[in-house]
C-alpha cells in the first residue's frame, strides 16, 4: 500500500479506556499496553470493573499505533504492544487493522484476554483467524475449570473459553495462561487436578502464570456503586501461590 493510499484509509476505531506506556508483566520484555473499554464478564475479582461499560469507539488504529511507536526505544528482550481490557476481543475489527500495521512495522503483539467472546461461528470465526496470523502471543486467562463455578465466578459459562484454548493449540499460537488464584473460590486440589490437566492437553502452552487475588480494585466497585462481592475473601498470599504452582506442576 502506498503512503497516499495509507493516509486515505480509514481504519477502525478502538474504545480506548487508559494506556500503560512501561509494562513489565503482560508479555515479554517491557509492553505499551492499551487497555479497551467492554466487558461482559462480571468476574468477583476483577479490578478492572471501570473497564465493564461500552463506550463510543474513537481513536482509530493507526493513530494508536502511532502513539506506541514513540516508546519503541525502549522495547527490549521482545517487547512490544499488548492489547488488555476489559475484553479486547469485543473490539477484533479494530484488533485486526491494530495489529496488522504494528506487524508491518516489526512490532511484537500479545493479546491478553479471558476468551470469553470466542465462536466458531461466522462471522467471528474467520475474524479471529485474521487477527490470530498478526498475534505473536496470546495471554489466556482461565479462572475456573469447572463450568458452574467459573459461570458464579464471572457471570458466564467457560465451555467456549476452554474451545478457544483448544484452538490456539490446534493452530499452535504461543500461549501464557493465567490463573488469578483467589483462596477458598478456585484454589482446591481437585480443582487445580482438572485445571492442570486440561492445560496438558495443550500443545502450545509457554509458561503458566499464577497471580494472587488481591483487593487493589474493591475500591472502583465501591466508586461505581457496586457491592464487592469478595467482601471478606482473604488476598492471596505468597504460599497459597507457590502451592498452586506445585498442584499445577503435579498434575
Amino acid at each position: 500500500m502506498s503512503l497516499r493510499e495509507r493516509a486515505m484509509t480509514a481504519y477502525k476505531k478502538g474504545a480506548v479506556h487508559s494506556i500503560e506506556t512501561f509494562g513489565s508483566v503482560d508479555g515479554p520484555g517491557v509492553r505499551y499496553v492499551i487497555f479497551l473499554q467492554g466487558c461482559v464478564m462480571r468476574c468477583a475479582f476483577c479490578h478492572n470493573a471501570d473497564t465493564w461499560e461500552r463506550k463510543e469507539a474513537d481513536q482509530p488504529a493507526d493513530e494508536v499505533l502511532h502513539k506506541a511507536l514513540r516508546y519503541r526505544p525502549y522495547w527490549k528482550n521482545g517487547g512490544g504492544i499488548t492489547v488488555s481490557g476489559g475484553e479486547p476481543l469485543l473490539q477484533i475489527d479494530f484488533l485486526i487493522d491494530l495489529f496488522t500495521l504494528a506487524h508491518e512495522q516489526g512490532v511484537h503483539t500479545a493479546l491478553d484476554t479471558s476468551g470469553q467472546p470466542f465462536s466458531r461461528k461466522e462471522p467471528f470465526f474467520s475474524k479471529i483467524k485474521q487477527l490470530l496470523a498478526v498475534t505473536d502471543l496470546v495471554l489466556l486467562d482461565l479462572k475456573q475449570i469447572r463450568n458452574e463455578k467459573h459461570r458464579d465466578l464471572t457471570g458466564h459459562p467457560n465451555t467456549n473459553i476452554l474451545d478457544f484454548a483448544q484452538y490456539l493449540s490446534e493452530q499452535n499460537v504461543p500461549v501464557w495462561i493465567r490463573h488469578v488464584t483467589v483462596p477458598g473460590i478456585n484454589d482446591s486440589d481437585a480443582e487445580l487436578q482438572e485445571l492442570g490437566q486440561f492445560i496438558k492437553t495443550l500443545h502450545n502452552v509457554e509458561r503458566i502464570d499464577v497471580l494472587p487475588y488481591h483487593t487493589l480494585g474493591a475500591y472502583k466497585w465501591k466508586e461505581l456503586g457496586l457491592p464487592y462481592p469478595l467482601e471478606g475473601v482473604r488476598p492471596a498470599g505468597e504460599e497459597d501461590v507457590e502451592r498452586v504452582k506445585e498442584a499445577l506442576k503435579k498434575a
